[in-house]
């Protein structure tokens, strides 16, 4: 019975309330903070620092099932698998860090951020439920850091804000309206560009008309006739008899 109270003695004084919320990185040095199936946050430094025996872990949840999530559940436990999210299962538990993973104060010129859904190669894997797998929609997701001593939890933070991925958007969701190229400028532009063409087209159609008149004359030049010169002597010479003496 002894031992049976001391396990309940944590959950009896409850969990730490963290006065953290954790918030996307707006560290300009990379690229992608948003995709279609991840998001970069900022690690939570120098906020577990009186949890030094603790495992911190991301807890990842769909913005409606803040509210339930039970957390005393565990990692990679059926009810956080990662390769049942997004159903059954509305929340995992990945990203498994202790307290040296997080120094404080951060070391100046370090990027100190956590890439949420970077694993592809576990996605599929059930042996791995705590995969950091790519999340499989837009969202919205929330996200808090959880510190479990053995397997009870021992603090947590605030609930991020709401996280919503990256989309693509179709080509006929695009609306020309409003848009820096409106709907009549797009219309001159394309006149102007027909009207382009037809005259290019006349150009080179007089240029091969041009070029086959030349080789018409070419072809019909003769050679001119041959000058017949005829020999003839002047009017004033003659052949005399020898002269008369």
């Amino acid at each position: 019975m002894f031992p049976l109270l001391l396990l309940l003695l944590p959950a009896a004084h409850g969990i730490a309330q963290l006065q953290y919320r954790p918030v996307l990185t707006q560290d300009t040095r990379l690229e992608g903070q948003i995709t279609a199936s991840t998001f970069v946050l900022d690690q939570p430094r120098c906020v577990f620092q009186d949890y030094g025996n603790a495992d911190i872990w991301l807890v990842v949840a769909l913005d409606q099932a803040v509210s339930t999530f039970n957390t005393s559940a565990g990692p990679g436990t059926s009810e956080t698998a990662f390769q049942s999210f997004p159903d059954p299962v509305r929340a995992y538990m990945t990203l498994n860090a202790t307290l040296s993973n997080y120094p404080c104060p951060k070391p100046d010129g370090d990027i100190t951020v956590l890439r949420v859904g970077s694993e592809t190669s576990c996605a599929q894997d059930v042996s791995r439920p705590t995969c950091n797998g790519p999340l499989p929609g837009p969202g919205p997701y929330r996200v808090k850091f959880l510190a479990l001593e053995g397997s009870v939890p021992v603090a947590e933070t605030a609930w991020s804000a709401e996280i919503m991925l990256r989309t693509a958007k179709s080509s006929s969701s695009v609306s020309t309206t409003g848009s820096r190229h409106s709907a009549g400028m797009i219309a001159i532009t394309t006149t102007l560009s027909i009207l382009f063409a037809i005259l290019l087209a006349a150009l080179v159609a007089m240029l091969v008309f041009w070029s086959s008149d030349s080789c018409g004359d070419s072809s019909t030049f003769s050679k001119p006739e041959s000058v017949t010169v005829r020999r003839y002597n002047t009017h004033h010479v003659y052949d005399q008899p020898a002269a008369r003496l």
